[in-house]
């Protein structure tokens, strides 16, 4: 094999993988936000579930990515243990379409499918039609690629270290090993499976050899999503234990089959061609094992749940306090590789729920540090303190993964509501700050022994009264309808209203000698931060009312 067929066989493994690509993101444009809708609404029934994971996975030649998406609405609550077993399932059954695909030798079409769909992304105007043509344009891509690496394997035959090598491969153990670190490292059965079936054709690997190397393709396939369930929930962690188990139970079902069974010997009797072969053993592997565990769906459930049991309370609090931490937020990349099906309709409902938990932290503080005021009391301000560092952080983590996913979002109305949760992570950190702002009056007032008059400590309650109503008000389930945004709009201008009158009545209680300087410029201070507050709510309420409308 000479150095150019070398290149070759690189050159056409970068097609493949990058026509996967674009598949997967011609599709998420297309139609993300519709798919998280259909998976959300069709995976209550089993048979139901198995075939839109199948669909959906035949249709973006992904498992690994609608097994991703499975572990992100698991995390961030939207679907249930069990829901996600039935989608598991399908998304190893629609995984195999590539290899049959391959089989069928449609590589001939492949220039004029990749012509077609760059002719639609160069010359059509429609944004649809446009990311249809990528769909289509990756379909072409990767079966050039498929036909590039094909021609650079067929010299492997002669020569003899790789022949030796691959003649190893017939031991069932290293087989499997070597299957599950190959598709571990480029993180694509679908990819690994072809390549697989590029060598048989060439005639470097026997079929009786290679299809230990395809059962441990199914298990390396597993590592995007163990890799994706790094810090998300403990039912998210589960269902990638889900999946994992089903390809571990396939695998050692069917190396034991194999073994004592001629099903090798009747598959290359009955299937002409080695392509052909390798694409009917992976359809019988995952078709069969689903079969075999249909039955057993809960019970692989309850398995994950025993295999990753609930965190006994004392340790869950421990683990708590040692950081902070995202705590619905899932990882968008995988080794280095952008997007995938789903993406960005995940991290909404994530994104969504991670704002409204800091949120949570800052209506605490401000009522916190409203009463601290009050009550000249420095002693909740520990917490208030801690809280406040608790929300910086979670505005630089959500920052950083809003920038990430907005580099490689390519659905226009994703865009928009990712940009909105953007400015509503801005905005809500301001909130802390203000009060932090006001927990530091409380210590001025505490060190140096001033006193506000019973008229400003009224007009303090009022402030923390409002403030609360109209943060409260953002965490409410009917934030982003239009009649919502009017009432919290009209709080914040009785905020306006009531800082005017303040600062009036502060004006006259000066004159009349009843405030300090240092309580006046104390309380001027109090007042700016508190109408700050109430222009940061509305700021939010009109971002959540964007996002909605977007959707």
């Amino acid at each position: 094999m000479n150095i150019l067929e070398f290149f070759g066989l690189f050159g056409g493994l970068a097609l493949f993988l990058h026509g996967m690509q674009m598949m997967s993101s011609g599709l998420e444009a297309a139609a993300g936000n519709r798919m998280k809708t259909i998976l959300e609404r069709l995976t209550a029934n089993r048979f139901m579930g198995i075939l839109v994971g199948a669909l959906i996975t035949a249709a973006v030649q992904s498992s690994s990515a609608t097994t991703v998406m499975v572990v992100g609405f698991v995390n961030a609550g939207i679907m249930n243990l069990n829901q996600a077993v039935w989608l598991i399932m399908g998304a190893n059954v629609g995984k195999t379409t590539t290899g049959l695909l391959i089989a069928l030798d449609v590589g001939a079409l492949a220039p004029i499918v990749a012509f077609a769909g760059v002719f639609m992304m160069v010359f059509l105007k429609k944004p649809n039609l446009q990311h249809i043509g990528q769909l289509l344009a990756g379909l072409g891509i990767l079966f050039i690629g498929m036909d590039m690496m094909s021609a650079a394997m067929e010299p492997l035959r002669e020569v003899p270290a790789f022949v030796n090598m691959m003649a190893t491969l017939s031991n069932p153990i290293l087989g499997i090993l070597f299957g599950t670190v190959f598709t571990a490292l480029i993180q694509s059965s679908a990819a690994s499976v072809g390549i697989l079936q590029t060598l048989a054709a060439a005639g470097v690997v026997q079929f009786s050899s290679s299809v230990y190397i395809l059962f441990g393709q199914n298990i390396g396939t597993c590592i995007t999503a163990v890799m994706a369930s790094v810090g998300v929930s403990r039912d998210a962690k589960r269902a990638t234990c889900v999946h994992v188990l089903f390809n571990v139970i396939g695998t050692v079902i069917f190396t034991v089959v194999v073994m004592v069974t001629p099903l090798t010997a009747l598959i290359e009797s009955t299937v002409a061609g080695p392509m052909a072969q390798i694409a009917v053993m992976h359809v019988f592997f995952n078709l069969a094992t689903t079969l075999l565990l249909i039955p057993f769906g809960s019970s692989l459930a309850r398995l994950a749940t025993r295999i990753l049991p609930d965190l006994p309370q004392a340790v869950e609090e421990k683990e708590t306090e040692k950081g902070m931490r995202l705590a619905y937020l899932t990882p968008v990349t995988a080794g280095g590789k952008d997007g995938g099906l789903g993406v960005s309709a995940i991290v909404v409902d994530q994104l969504r729920n991670e704002l409204h938990r800091m949120l949570e932290m800052a209506r605490q503080n401000v009522d916190a540090s409203f009463k601290a005021v009050m009550d000249k009391d420095v002693v909740p301000l520990e917490r208030v303190e801690k809280r406040e560092q608790y929300i910086d952080f979670l505005n630089k983590e959500i920052s950083r993964y809003i920038s990430h996913l907005i580099a490689i979002e390519t659905n226009e109305r994703g865009s928009k509501v990712v940009s909105c949760l953007f400015a509503i992570s801005g905005n809500i950190e301001r909130i802390g700050d203000h009060a932090d702002n006001l927990a530091g009056y409380t210590k001025m007032l505490v060190r140096q022994d001033i006193n506000f008059s019973r008229f400003a400590l009224e007009e303090v309650r009022q402030m923390r009264d409002i403030s609360i109503r109209a943060v409260s008000a953002l965490l409410s389930s009917e934030a982003g309808e239009a009649e919502w945004l009017t009432q919290v709009a009209q709080m914040e201008q009785k905020i306006d209203d009531m800082t005017a009158n303040f600062r009036r009545d502060q004006l006259v209680r000066m004159r009349n000698g009843t405030c300090s300087d240092e309580a006046c410029i104390l309380y001027s201070e109090l007042l700016t931060d508190f109408e700050r507050i109430g222009d940061h709510v509305l700021n939010i309420a009109q971002e959540l009312n964007k996002a909605k409308t977007a959707l």
